[in-house]
């Protein structure tokens, strides 16, 4: 009987062994250089064993190679990894059509909020939910959603006044993800909430447990990126019903409620509702119905929240970052924005006047260039793509995948020399003419590009303006300089967090 499991433990672990390396033969079978993978992990290894952060790795898959594509195994799933600008215009601009969709780990059979959000989209149903969206996020819309962060942004700076105090030492990125959960709220969802004063309201408690994923919600993704079949029999998703159940009465009731006491307001909720024709245009006075159910609504407010929450907060802390460790920068952006407050004589500051500040967009620039909060993108073929040029000649078949390294190509000297050196004059007007077309990459590219980029971009210059223009960024003790990232996991953060000392101005 012992030797009798022996055996069928051994096949097992045979059997096991075929499956997980199953294909780690396709970039030796093709002559495409590629990084060497491990059973089931692929290259993943030092993210696994917490070796190295993601922002790192996909670093050292940029560099490893010297060809305008290689190759790596994210975890069983073969990777092209695209190392060159011109092969980058070609997938995502000349032949978009070969690579119109996102790698799918969620469908809508899977996980109804994240499944459903415009970026798990895929062809005519992608366009459609884009062209939906697309309205609430132009210029006028903006501007208007531009008076909501304001009010945020005051309640905020009354937060950091309000004991009066001579400095403060503490972790700003809680005070940034508590303003991005506050512009959220408000901007997006049409909710009024102080979260410096409420410091454990329900709604920025939710936002820590979705973008803070536990190690089950760890293990979940990776079941579901191996066993999706397995899992969507077992009715798993990666969200708990209780937190999908909370976004769905928040944005359906809401939706509800407005309809039937006819109440307009300048967030995304009402402008999802004129999309959705639950509103009468003014000119037609006919509803212009859009056939999207609750649940694909409600996954557009829910990807708006998870990215918000989280992405826009990381630039905000590392721009006050560089700031701390740059006061000549920080200096320069303050007279900027001493230049601007004069001119307002006590006016609000509008939209108009944010988007003219010009040495702030070149801040703002740079610290995506040097931490860009998505390291990597991707792209799944829909149909075969051939591509050749002097070392290379392959065909990409219709399923593969493909990652654009977006920080290989930020830290590379080629394109940005000294590119370790946080410097905004490249992104002046003189300079920025000079940076190679598809290096440069911060929100992605193409018709897929992130769709909120200019929401992302104004609310983080709304804060850098009133942070900036009342206090000085001073190193704290516990501060993390140089910068080392915290290893393991898919989130760049610092090893210690983002310690900051506030010394307001003098009057």
């Amino acid at each position: 009987m012992f030797i009798e499991f022996i055996i069928l433990l051994g096949l097992a672990a045979f059997i096991f062994y075929k499956w997980s390396t199953a294909g780690f033969d396709l970039f030796e079978k093709i002559g495409l250089p590629y990084d060497k993978p491990y059973p089931l992990i692929g290259n993943q290894k030092d993210i696994v064993f917490k070796k190295c952060s993601m922002f790192d790795n996909i670093i050292k898959f940029y560099k490893q190679f010297n060809t305008s594509l290689s190759g790596i195994f994210d975890q069983r799933t073969p990777i092209f990894i695209v190392r060159d600008p011109a092969l980058c215009k070609q997938i995502t601009i000349k032949d978009f059509d070969h690579f119109v969709n996102h790698r799918t780990v969620f469908t809508d059979k899977d996980d109804g909020l994240f499944g459903n959000a415009l970026v798990n989209m895929h062809n005519e149903k992608w366009k459609s939910m884009r062209s939906t969206l697309s309205p609430v996020f132009t210029g006028s819309k903006m501007r208007q959603m531009f008076v909501l962060i304001n009010e945020v942004a005051d309640e905020s700076m009354k937060f950091l006044k309000k004991d009066g105090k001579t400095e403060i030492d503490f972790n700003i990125k809680d005070y940034f993800t508590r303003f991005a959960n506050d512009v959220i709220a408000s901007a997006v969802f049409g909710l009024k909430i102080n979260s410096f004063v409420n410091e454990d309201n329900e709604f920025y408690a939710m936002g820590k447990k979705i973008t803070q994923f536990s190690f089950w919600q760890n293990l979940k993704f990776m079941l579901f990126t191996n066993f999706k079949y397995i899992m969507r029999a077992l009715k798993m998703t990666l969200f708990d019903a209780k937190d999908t159940n909370y976004f769905k009465s928040l944005v359906l009731d809401a939706m509800k409620y407005r309809q039937e006491h006819n109440i307009m307001r300048p967030d995304m909720i009402n402008m999802m509702m004129e999309a959705k024709g639950m509103f009468i245009d003014k000119n037609d006075e006919k509803p212009i119905a859009k056939e999207w159910s609750d649940d694909e609504i409600v996954a557009q407010f829910f990807i708006f929240f998870f990215a918000g929450f989280e992405t826009t907060s990381l630039l905000m802390a590392f721009a006050s970052h560089e700031l701390m460790v740059n006061p000549d920068v920080q200096e320069k952006l303050r007279q900027e924005i001493q230049e601007v407050k004069e001119n307002l004589d006590g006016k609000p500051l509008t939209y108009e006047i944010l988007q003219g500040m010009k040495y702030m967009d070149m801040v703002i620039s740079e610290t995506l260039r040097r931490w860009p909060p998505a390291v990597a993108t991707d792209r799944e073929c829909t149909k075969d793509f051939h591509y050749k040029d002097d070392e290379i000649d392959v065909t990409i078949k219709a399923g593969q995948h493909l990652w654009i390294p977006i920080v290989g190509y930020h830290l590379d000297e080629k394109y940005f020399p000294d590119p370790l050196k946080f410097d905004p004059e490249r992104f002046s007007d003189e300079n920025k003419a000079n940076i190679e077309p598809f290096t440069y990459l911060p929100f992605g590219v193409g018709p897929r590009i992130c769709i909120a980029n200019r929401f992302a971009l104004m609310e983080a210059k709304a804060m850098m303006f009133y942070l900036v223009g009342e206090f000085k960024i001073k190193p704290s003790s516990k501060s993390t300089i140089p910068m080392v990232l915290k290893k393991g996991g898919f989130q760049i953060a610092p090893e210690n967090g983002f310690w900051s000392k506030l010394v307001p101005l003098k009057s």
